[in-house]
């Protein structure tokens, strides 16, 4: 008999960037169609963010994440946590910056004791984190930290009609070619491999490799990379019995037809990656990282401090960030009870 999914946590981010309104917007819109999730949060911020921009939301401050199932039908429910100095809209405080630390801690610690069943993070301001000590490039190492794993964690970028995966990631397009490895390639695709039949229940995961040159490097007479670097990985891939298939040249990859062939594509680079998922569904495209020990999804955009506090903000990525975080729990509860 399967156990009822555990709720997921959602992070409070950057607290004078959109996170509030589209936390307010995603429950408003969705929760009746939502696993049940709560906000690591400041109720009075909150309240007072759903007051000025007229969302009819009702919050409810828990002491438990046990109660966010009863609550949720009616309410968004707010495990507190309380901000040094006032929050306004678009206006960074380097001084709240521990308490966005914090709520990543919390919530990591909720899952790892078995409470939730996978973090939500909403958009961090890494330079104004900066500026309280945080040391970390982002929130993907942050969370790897916590989780205490040497493996690297994979970016995910994932709609309904794709999936991408940047082998490099933000580095300058020169560093990513000297990050490129036959290894790196493996390791990646072994990661996203294990993440796909685990968290998204498929059980033959179709994995494209994107070449890195344009027409594949052409037989060598455009680059040499596909036959030194990515060709091995792939050959090594297939011997261990993985689905796997490329170089395929970038620039046909991904129209529809293309799209039907693959579950998922390894991209060489950060670009190569994200410009054709945002393109399709730059609304709703998640950011997922796998790799980790626990279910961790985000939406694909920042903090937009340029229109926080205008009302005007989209909830559509977070709610598709909130309604797979609670599929991939489903789906990998289902993997261990079987």
């Amino acid at each position: 008999m399967l156990q009822k999914p555990l709720p997921t946590i959602l992070t409070m981010g950057e607290p004078s960037g959109i996170g509030g309104e589209i936390a307010l917007k995603a429950w408003l819109s969705s929760h009746d169609t939502l696993a049940p999730f709560c906000i690591i949060d400041s109720p009075n911020r909150l309240q007072n963010l759903a007051n000025s921009l007229s969302l009819a939301v009702e919050i409810i401050e828990i002491s438990n994440i046990d109660e966010t199932a009863d609550v949720f039908s009616h309410a968004l429910p707010v495990f507190p946590l309380d901000l040094p100095e006032e929050s306004l809209p678009g206006k960074l405080n380097p001084a709240n910056g521990a308490a966005v630390i914090f709520a990543i801690e919390q919530a990591v610690k909720m899952i790892q004791s078995g409470q939730a069943g996978a973090v939500v993070t909403n958009p961090i301001h890494k330079r104004s984190l900066y500026q309280c000590g945080f040391s970390y490039p982002g929130h993907t190492e942050y969370l790897a930290a916590l989780a205490d794993i040497l493996t690297k964690p994979v970016m995910m970028l994932a709609s309904d009609r794709l999936r991408v995966i940047p082998v490099t990631r933000h580095v300058s397009l020169r560093e990513a070619l000297d990050m490129l490895t036959p290894g790196l390639i493996v390791e990646t695709v072994l990661t996203a491999n294990q993440a796909l039949l685990q968290d998204f229940g498929l059980t033959a995961p179709r994995i494209g490799i994107s070449a890195l040159n344009p027409h594949a490097g052409e037989g060598g007479a455009m680059g040499s990379e596909e036959a030194t670097l990515i060709e091995p990985a792939i050959k090594e891939l297939q011997a261990k019995g993985l689905l796997v298939t490329g170089p395929h040249s970038p620039d046909t990859l991904f129209h529809e037809e293309a799209r039907k062939k693959y579950d998922v594509v390894l991209c060489m680079y950060h670009d190569q990656a994200l410009i054709p998922i945002k393109t399709l569904d730059f609304d709703t495209a998640v950011n997922v990282t796998l790799g980790l020990p626990f279910i961790r999804t985000s939406p694909d955009h920042g903090t937009a401090l340029d229109i926080s506090g205008t009302g005007t903000a989209s909830e559509k990525s977070l709610v598709a960030a909130l309604k797979m975080a609670g599929q991939m729990t489903l789906n990998r509860s289902k993997n261990h009870t079987a």
